[in-house]
């Protein structure tokens, strides 16, 4: 049994259907677990943006800070190297982590930032009802675009795999308990863990239709290999007709930006004791 209710009874205002729904419940099983384990929960911080996804931060019974919108990442980097016994989640949204922050998503995935980022991915601005996002596909009408967007969407995949993600992996809000255990494998990786999470706007983006007969697992394919990451990130461009591959793209073991820092903090600290020892000689 937990310790504490999980669940707030903070009014929930996310429309019916919502895929924020799943998100809210796989998190909540994930920390159950966990704190079944014996790992205190008050070791945990859920760091939001701006948008519907942000809301989880009063939905969930943990300690949380609401950033700005696009910088959950900083917010979060800077809390992780403060405290590096803290296990820092991030829930951003497709609008607030790849428009206004997307140079903060690719220097942490570069820098190997020990943190999970949580990309709740309906492909819309679903707060302010409807725009367009990086992710939206082409010809998508909303309020910014009622005659279609012209641009094609990025790919969120293949742009963390060139970053230098050392975890990279897709999940689908429909599909709860592989989406579990890709955030719980992501959490326990020691790096920059990022999850796309292709999550159901039911009021202004309703794509279960779409994705449901089009998501595979990636049973068999090989996380180790950076090119078949690379080959699968590439088999869906949002526009086609391909399958969706779901699952763990690619993992790989590397120094943390945390822990290069403490090495070179040692070594600061080695050069100036030498200094000091040179000089004292020296009287």
């Amino acid at each position: 049994m937990t310790g504490r209710a999980l669940i707030t009874d903070v009014q929930n205002t996310w429309c019916p259907g919502c895929g924020n729904f799943s998100l809210q419940h796989t998190l909540k099983n994930i920390l159950t677990e966990m704190e079944n384990e014996g790992r205190s929960l008050d070791n945990v911080v859920l760091v939001s943006g701006i948008g519907c996804h942000a809301k989880m931060a009063d939905y969930l019974n943990i300690n949380s800070f609401y950033s700005l919108h696009g910088r959950t990442i900083p917010v979060a980097t800077g809390i992780r190297l403060a405290n590096p016994d803290l296990t820092v989640i991030c829930c951003c949204g497709d609008g607030d982590c790849y428009a206004e922050g997307l140079d903060h998503l690719i220097f942490a995935a570069k820098r190997n930032i020990d943190i999970t980022v949580l990309v709740h991915n309906n492909r819309v601005y679903g707060l302010t009802t409807g725009q367009y996002t990086p992710t939206s596909p082409l010809g998508f009408r909303g309020k910014s675009t009622p005659t279609g967007t012209a641009e094609f969407p990025l790919n969120p995949i293949e742009l963390m795999l060139a970053s230098g993600a050392t975890y990279v992996a897709r999940g689908y809000t429909k599909k709860m308990d592989q989406l579990k255990t890709l955030i719980r494998n992501g959490i326990a990786h020691r790096g920059f863990a990022f999850v796309d999470v292709l999550q159901i706007c039911a009021t202004f983006f309703p794509a279960a239709d779409y994705y449901t007969p089009r998501v595979y697992d990636l049973a068999d394919h090989d996380p180790a290999s950076f090119d078949r990451a690379c080959a699968k990130a590439r088999e869906w461009d949002y526009n086609s007709d391909a399958r969706i591959p779901l699952g763990l793209f690619y993992q790989a073991t590397f120094p943390g930006f945390d822990e290069r820092m403490a090495t070179q903090g040692m070594a600061a600290e080695l050069r100036e004791k030498a200094i000091r020892d040179l000089l004292e000689s020296r009287i």
